[in-house]
């Protein structure tokens, strides 16, 4: 069997679960134009931070609830311990508990499968999903997060206390409003942020990259708002605009299309870890309405809704006083449209879930690691997480009609009886996937490492300590308004900086705070701080505008630069952390095909319900396909698209040899490559405006008279296949007999370069 070779790819727990016993041989094929790294091309993950993200969601809880107690620090059974990655790989009598790379010869994942030997923990075997997650850490290397980073001291008699220092961390710190520093080069900077760059810079002894040139800029800002390439019209219009301002009028047009929307709104639904399924249940909960959460939030862009505001309706809106309130209740989906568990009665993995998605969504914090004992490396108490989880428990899953109650009744009535009797039975009418508080809200007390039947103090309901100080108890019902203001907050330090952040990494590659998710310990501290608070200072000043915040980073020289590689440079900055250069970038799936479809046939249709992305008569925009976490769209698998399970901080960037064989051989690529022969064919009426309209389309450039040459000679080849025309024929771009035509071969080879699907 022919194998890949490795690959920074953090493969998600659920498609572990479903990965088939056996995969059949394949034959990989060598495809140089496709799928190759350019040169200066960034695709540098962040697996480090993964995987001990991996080991405190998944894995740590199972050994504090298991192992532990005849494994850990007051009890060595057999002289084995597992609560440090050193002891796991020291093992006990029996030898190393753990091989890492290696389950197959590792004692611990044989005991844990009660296969031939001791079958642990003894009480019981483990859930699959807890044996798969044991499975699948020593298969990624056993990775510890302690080997990196020292942990919080636990010595206080009095318990877990916050320190100064951990208040002086420089996330929790409040947001200063540094003023731009003085430079030598006072030339160079467009904005204000540039000045804060450019000191950087020059203390490093290095400078700054040319501008880009004008068709390159233009493909880029396009792709960044909108993800989809400029015309060529809106290319001629640009190269002819050499005021000063040109840039500036683009970016407002873009600001202003209904496709930015679209745009932003998937970014954020990495973060939602939006679904409209399940994936951990034998009778998949379907989310027939989800559509209705994505598409608010593409009107909430598109609107420049006030990110405070932003914030509020997708925690609380149906707790706000507001005239449009039914309209603006899809935002719950945030929370509504999550994963449910199979085999979770308490709900405890559900909410779990939610603290998880809320905290690293919003806050930039792994609070969720709280839940089995106070966080590790964090100023985060288990109190704090279970003064969350109240918040959630007292909080219920409602779907909300948008007919009257007599339409409810009306189709109520017309279920057959197998319908009335499942569990999950279907609404024949349109509803809203929502949340709203029960009618007693709780506060849960804390389980004692993890466990619900060994309980802790009560932990009333209120917003983590380290952000709140003192703060009050939540008192209004659920408490979900309350947080969500506590979010909102101007005087949170992280609120804003986390976004400012995210919208930074999607206009550059990599944030100004590389784990974009993680503001703690465990993640990386800003390369620029003083300019994340900048930025941050002037959006919170801007009255949270989103597109405010676009026009500052997108009019700036910073951005502007070109993506060239200088040998000096790198020697001194390899990451570019310094900001040297523009970073290459590898469109995301989503905008590869939407490319792919705008140089043929694309369906340009704002909102409504999801379809089938398999459908070969598919040709919306990649948003509107339906995402499924109980059987991901094989395309979007494919090309990297988030685990919809859990939120997404950052997408892996794979170069596998599957691939190029779907760049060879998918229904979608050849219908995409007749689509763009068949509109230059019907355009043009000579082969050489077809060439030159062909690479516009396809690169936003004109090609070169070697380019042209070689087209013309391929194109002018005789074959009877080719003049087979008449409507639909190979003449056309349409196959024949199963061949495709010359004109859709050639119209493929261009679709499917490597310059199509990088951005400089």
């Amino acid at each position: 069997m022919l194998r890949a070779a490795p690959t920074a790819r953090v493969e998600p727990l659920t498609a572990l679960l479903r990965r088939p016993a056996a995969r059949a041989a394949a034959v990989i094929v060598a495809l140089a134009l496709c799928f190759t790294p350019g040169a200066g091309a960034d695709d540098t993950e962040l697996p480090a931070e993964a995987d001990a993200r991996f080991f405190e969601a998944n894995v740590r809880p199972i050994l504090v609830a298991h192992c532990h107690e005849c494994h850990g620090a007051d009890k060595q059974q057999a002289g084995l311990r597992l609560d440090s990655r050193a002891a796991v790989l020291a093992g006990g009598d029996s030898g190393p508990a753990v091989v890492p790379s290696q389950p197959d010869g590792s004692l611990l994942v044989t005991a844990i499968h009660y296969g031939d030997g001791p079958q642990m923990p003894p009480k019981g075997k483990l859930e699959a999903v807890q044996i798969a997650a044991l499975t699948e850490w020593v298969r990624r290397g056993a990775a510890w997060p302690e080997a990196a980073v020292e942990p919080r001291s636990a010595a206080d008699p009095q318990g877990f206390q916050i320190t100064p220092e951990d208040r002086q961390f420089w996330s929790f710190r409040p947001i200063g409003d540094p003023p731009p520093p003085a430079v030598h080069d006072s030339s160079w900077p467009w904005s204000e942020l540039d000045f804060f760059v450019l000191a950087k810079l020059e203390e490093a002894g290095l400078a700054p990259s040319p501008p880009a040139d004008k068709r390159a800029l233009l493909r880029r800002v396009t792709f960044n708002l909108t993800g989809l390439p400029p015309s060529p019209e809106e290319i001629d219009s640009f190269l002819a605009d050499d005021s000063p301002e040109a840039l500036d009028r683009v970016v407002d047009r873009l600001l202003g299309s209904p496709h930015y929307g679209e745009r932003w709104a998937r970014h954020w639904l990495d973060v939602a870890r939006y679904g409209e399924d399940q994936a951990h249940t034998f009778e998949a909960r379907k989310y027939p309405q989800g559509y209705r959460y994505r598409d608010w939030l593409i009107r909430a862009f598109n609107d420049d809704l006030p990110y405070d505001r932003f914030i509020m309706e997708q925690i609380a809106a149906d707790l706000l006083d507001a005239p449009d309130r039914l309209k603006n209740l899809p935002a719950l989906g945030y929370f509504a449209l999550g994963p449910v568990y199979y085999g979770d009665p308490k709900k405890l993995d559900q909410i779990d879930d939610r603290i998880d998605t809320l905290s690293r969504g919003f806050l930039g914090l792994t609070v969720a690691c709280a839940r089995c004992h106070d966080h590790k490396y964090d100023p985060i108490s288990s109190e704090d997480y279970y003064a969350l989880a109240g918040v959630f428990a007292s909080s219920e899953q409602v779907d909300v009609p948008l007919v009257s109650d007599e339409d409810v009744k009306a189709a109520d009535s017309t279920l057959g009886e197998e319908e009335k009797k499942r569990r999950n039975r279907p609404k024949k009418y349109p509803h809203i996937h929502a949340l709203r508080d029960a009618a007693e809200p709780v506060a849960m007390r804390v389980h004692l490492r993890g466990n619900p039947d060994t309980l802790g103090d009560e932990a009333p309901r209120r917003f983590p300590s380290i952000l709140a100080g003192e703060g009050p108890h939540f008192s209004q019902g659920s408490g979900r308004l309350e947080l969500a203001r506590a979010i909102a907050d101007k005087g949170n330090p992280l609120t804003a900086r986390v976004l400012v952040n995210r919208v930074w990494k999607h206009h550059f590659g990599k944030g100004l705070v590389r784990s974009s998710g993680n503001f703690g310990a465990l993640g990386e501290p800003p390369t620029h701080p003083e300019l994340l608070d900048y930025l941050a200072t002037r959006f919170m000043e801007s009255g949270w505008s989103l597109k405010n915040l676009h026009r500052e980073i997108l009019l700036s020289a910073t951005f502007r630069q070109a993506s060239r590689f200088d040998q000096r440079s790198w020697e001194i900055d390899p990451d570019n952390r310094l900001l040297w250069r523009m970073n290459r970038r590898r469109l995301d799936v989503e905008s590869w095909r939407d490319a792919m479809l705008a140089a043929g046939a694309l369906d340009r249709k704002i909102g409504g319900p999801s379809g089938d992305l398999a459908s070969p008569e598919n040709c919306r925009r990649t948003l509107y396909g339906a995402v499924s976490r109980h059987d991901l769209d094989p395309l979007l698998r494919l090309f990297d698209f988030p685990d919809p399970n859990i939120t997404s901080d950052e997408r892996s960037v794979t170069t596998v040899p599957l691939q190029q064989l779907f760049v060879l051989n998918s229904e979608f690529m050849v219908k995409s490559a007749q689509a763009l022969a068949a509109r230059l064919r019907a355009g043009h009426d000579d082969e050489a405006a077809r060439i030159r309209q062909a690479y516009l389309l396809a690169f936003g450039r004109p090609a070169t008279g070697e380019e042209m040459r070689w087209g013309l000679e391929f194109l002018g080849r005789d074959e009877p296949a080719d003049r087979a025309g008449a409507n639909g024929g190979p003449a056309n771009g349409g196959p024949a007999n199963g061949r495709m035509s010359r004109w859709a071969r050639y119209a493929q080879t261009l679709l499917g370069a490597n310059e199509f699907m990088f951005i400089d």
